[in-house]
């Protein structure tokens, strides 16, 4: 057995950490992209459209993200679609992210006063123009918070990319216990490694959330 230092261990962990960082940064700018498509079409006056668009969103928050995962993977597989842990994860966390995204943005549209809607109705404004001119520049400094929050679970989240073959924190640190005989030390490690990801995100978020509510 080759004997592991705990710099050996780090090294490794910090090397696959990056694969966690990118599959995040995917997953939130695609999830954020596809999320502001979806809160612009259920804030559309069309019915079916909203229900559409509320629709995915129950099916997405209502299943695991790990079977999201699975269905990414293997169900492209059966369509004889070529694909790679790498595509399956985005996309599926891309998804994943969008529908939540999509709910926490469309709360802070309604927090938005009614008046609001109607005064720029009477400017004359079309839909898209009343969204990009008065609607999303108040809802956008009530969702920076919750938003970066949300961060935090997209993290989170990737860990379970593992379970379909990609190597990211997790699944590094699986590789690395299977080599070193040392759980506990390795999945210290993973466990810090996260903190040190989440918390510094975790923590501006409390602090945006608390001046927003020191402004009102």
């Amino acid at each position: 057995m080759v004997d592991f230092t705990l710099w050996d261990i780090l090294r490794n962990l910090l090397l696959a950490a990056r694969w966690t960082v990118v599959l995040s940064l995917i997953a939130f700018v695609g999830g954020g992209l596809v999320g502001l498509l979806l809160l612009v079409l259920r804030s559309t006056p069309q019915p079916w459209l909203q229900r559409s668009v509320s629709v995915y969103v129950q099916v997405f928050q209502g299943t695991p993200l790990l079977m999201q995962l699975f269905l990414a993977y293997f169900g492209l597989a059966l369509l004889g679609v070529e694909t790679s842990a790498w595509f399956a994860a985005s996309a599926a966390l891309t998804l994943y992210a969008s529908a939540y995204l999509c709910e926490i943005w469309h709360g802070c549209v309604r927090a938005v006063p009614k008046g609001q809607w109607e005064a720029a109705q009477s400017l004359a404004l079309n839909f898209l123009e009343q969204m990009r001119h008065v609607v999303l520049p108040q809802a956008g400094r009530l969702a920076v918070a919750p938003t970066v929050g949300f961060l935090v679970q997209v993290i989170k989240g990737t860990a379970l990319a593992s379970v379909i073959g990609f190597v990211e924190l997790t699944k590094a640190g699986t590789m690395i216990t299977n080599a070193t005989f040392q759980p506990f030390l390795v999945y210290s490690c993973v466990a810090l490694l996260y903190f040190g990801l989440c918390f510094p995100i975790s923590f501006y978020s409390r602090v945006l959330e608390g001046q927003l509510h020191a402004k009102h």
